[in-house]
């Protein structure tokens, strides 16, 4: 039985631009970064970026999507983000389980901010 999620491994074509966007862009704290393999600290959980990995050349979603819970409000991150040209692909939707809204990492991969119902 599997006890918790040790970590998400991320595929990423540009190091450099992966590791700026989770960094600088999100906020969270890289704590290796370097060649085919960084690793990024997302509240506890690693999040490894692998360039050894392929990424989806159809541009398609496959694979995990990441969800991040903003300290904030999802609407101030969501501007925020905007603001630096990061690409939604849809709009903040409501759920009896919490808030979401999708969005692209630099690498095209699917990621997401969730909240909580109220």
């Amino acid at each position: 039985m599997a006890s918790g999620v040790a970590s998400v491994w991320v595929p990423v074509q540009d190091m450099d631009r992966a590791v700026k966007f989770y960094g600088e862009t999100l906020g969270l704290t890289v704590k290796q970064s370097g060649g085919d393999w960084s690793e990024i600290d997302a509240g506890g959980l690693m999040i490894g970026l692998n360039a050894r990995e392929q990424t989806s050349s159809s541009g398609s979603s496959g694979g995990a999507v990441i969800s991040f819970q903003p300290d904030g409000g999802i609407e101030d991150e969501v501007s925020r983000l905007r603001n630096g040209g990061v690409e939604f692909t849809g709009e903040i939707s409501e759920h009896p389980w919490g808030r979401i809204v999708p969005f692209k990492d630099s690498e095209g991969n699917d990621l997401q901010f969730y909240a909580p119902p109220a």
